[in-house]
């Protein structure tokens, strides 16, 4: 029995299957198999997050359809043929996800795709959201991503084009002080002043 992040072999790769009969209290994601710890977010981080969350909260409340903030398990991809524990190899916690299709939800989290995910970078996780995840975000055709930049107030949007390619919603960021909308969701509409308080 696996209890403590200091027995994994961190050059193997691991499933799901593994991931769910480890017995640590230890935040960690599967990519493509390799086990990547999560560090304890920082005051801002948590900040901006919730900041979002209630945003997004109270534009869904009473819409089929649910927003979820980390620790949250998401397993992609999840084709049929990958729908077992064994073959899964990716398990991700973004900051916040929202899915509309209620039928990828279950006890553990979701399974398969969000409709739109947001990460929000720090110094430890930049590189790792701004490539692995956004690979496999558009591998796995979440629809839209966001990238939220905490230090610099400002968020990239990016939203799948007809190729499944992401794309920035524009050439810069959003910044404190203006409005952002949903491609997902048109008709919400964030005060990044409130984000960013």
């Amino acid at each position: 029995m696996i209890t403590s992040l200091d027995q994994l072999d961190l050059s193997k790769r691991y499933t799901y299957a593994d991931y769910l009969s480890w017995q640590f209290e230890d935040l960690v994601e599967l990519i493509r198999g390799k086990v990547v710890k999560m560090p304890a977010p920082t005051t801002l981080h948590q900040t901006n997050s919730t900041n979002l969350l209630v945003a997004i909260g109270s534009y869904l409340k009473g819409k089929q359809c649910k927003a979820f903030a980390a620790p949250f398990d998401v397993r992609l991809p999840l084709p049929p043929e990958q729908a077992t524990n064994d073959k899964v190899t990716t398990v991700v916690q973004p900051d916040i996800c929202i899915v509309r299709d209620l039928e990828k939800l279950d006890k553990r989290g979701c399974k398969g795709a969000p409709d739109w995910i947001i990460e929000i970078l720090s110094k430890s996780t930049a590189s790792k959201d701004l490539k692995d995840k956004f690979e496999l975000y558009q591998h796995a055709k979440v629809k839209e991503y966001w990238v939220v930049y905490p230090n610099e107030e400002t968020i990239i949007p990016y939203q799948s084009d007809q190729d499944g390619k992401y794309i920035a919603f524009r050439p810069n960021p959003f910044t404190k002080g203006e409005q952002i909308n949903s491609h997902v969701f048109p008709d919400l509409k964030i005060e990044l002043s409130e984000i960013f308080e």
